[in-house]
């Protein structure tokens, strides 16, 4: 089942149950999505506009001193993938990236990027790439 398919089921869901918070939130990510061409998107698209979504709550959230998370903030976290921990990115980058191959280790970002995909913060990747010792 992909995201969308999802969150097609769980804004029915929502609207049986009456949760009025998860029904509002799943609709403001739906509207979001209706802004693209396409009708069916890809995960990583949507992924990028949960991300979006929760970082503009995050900063009206900060701005109004509101403190830095809501139940919108939770239920759309919800959707996101489990986040890829900095001893996982070490590990994988020991196992797998060779550092003579590249003029400096921040140039292996991409590949270790291109493995990790959504499921990888790129600041945790940059910070565990700075702190890295081949």
């Amino acid at each position: 089942m992909t995201l969308q398919d999802k969150l097609k089921e769980d804004l029915k869901s929502a609207m049986k149950a009456r949760d009025e918070a998860r029904k509002e939130a799943i609709r403001v990510v739906m509207g979001e999505m209706a802004r693209s061409d396409k009708k069916q998107l890809p995960d990583d698209e949507i992924i990028r506009i949960l991300k979006k979504l929760i970082k503009s709550e995050k900063e009206m959230l900060e701005k109004s001193g509101r403190g830095e998370t809501s139940p919108f903030i939770a239920i759309i976290d919800a959707y996101l993938p489990r986040m890829a921990t900095e001893d996982e990115i070490g590990r994988w980058i020991t196992a797998n990236i060779d550092f003579s191959t590249y003029k400096n280790k921040m140039q292996a970002m991409g590949t270790i990027m291109a493995h990790f995909g959504s499921s990888a913060d790129g600041n945790t990747v940059k910070q565990v790439l700075q702190n890295f010792s081949a």
